[in-house]
């Protein structure tokens, strides 16, 4: 399957935002694409049950088109850590049913984005993290860095994490949440010297931005060549 994980240096990073961006940026390419948000919290009771924004936001930036529960399987109301959700509804967290549901959206799709629940590290259950099904996925891993104070630390071990557990940095984001950042330059010079994956793009403080317009910052086609390489090299 071709695709990325899309994970954060913490929550509230822009993670969807930067998602559909690059569902929007593939989609013009000319890929049939698809996503999936496999846990959320933080969701609202609607008429058609719970719904969650940012899966809400995935389904109407791809292609192609799945039923709610497939896009997004783990749902709960509290904005709260998934995993203590999760026992407060009496629901474990499986891997092997998001990867089944990952390779089912996957096959109709020449591209799948997925993204994380808050940061690289949150747990899922007792034993599992948002980390391990990144690499039960087999997914390479774009990092968004959420341009702020503390962001230098948060990300460099973020990708030393992800390096480590044997997973593909395939580059990651700069993306601008404060309007007014003291030195953001140089803090991304910064990240450019120590992070070891491509730097993917510098996303401005666009608060209201189309995803087809905060794609116009990524580097998409270097991505998906570097993805679609990747999936040679597995096989």
């Amino acid at each position: 399957m071709n695709g990325v994980f899309i994970t954060g240096t913490d929550t509230g990073v822009g993670k969807t935002r930067i998602a559909c961006a690059l569902l929007a940026g593939f989609r013009r390419a000319g890929l049939r694409t698809a996503a999936m948000k496999p846990v959320a919290s933080g969701s609202e009771l609607t008429p058609s049950g719970l719904r969650n924004q940012d899966a809400l936001q995935l389904a109407a930036a791809m292609s192609c088109s799945f039923p709610y529960e497939t896009i997004n399987p783990y749902i709960f109301q509290p904005p709260i850590a998934p995993h203590i959700a999760a026992a407060q509804a009496g629901v474990s967290i499986e891997l092997k049913r998001i990867g089944a549901l990952c390779r089912e959206i996957g096959s109709q799709a020449d591209i799948c984005v997925v993204e994380g629940a808050g940061g690289w590290m949150v747990p899922l259950n007792d034993t599992r993290t948002m980390a391990d099904l990144a690499v039960y996925l087999e997914l390479p891993v774009v990092l968004v860095v959420g341009m702020r104070l503390g962001c230098l630390n948060h990300a460099m071990l973020t990708a030393e994490n992800i390096i480590a557990r044997g997973i593909s940095l395939a580059g990651w984001v700069a993306n601008q949440v404060m309007p007014d950042m003291s030195c953001v330059e140089e803090n991304i010079e910064t990240l450019s010297r120590y992070l070891p994956g491509q730097l993917l793009g510098v996303v401005e403080y666009l608060p209201c931005a189309s995803p087809d317009k905060v794609a116009r910052y990524l580097d998409v086609a270097g991505l998906t060549e570097q993805v679609i390489e990747n999936q040679k090299r597995a096989k």
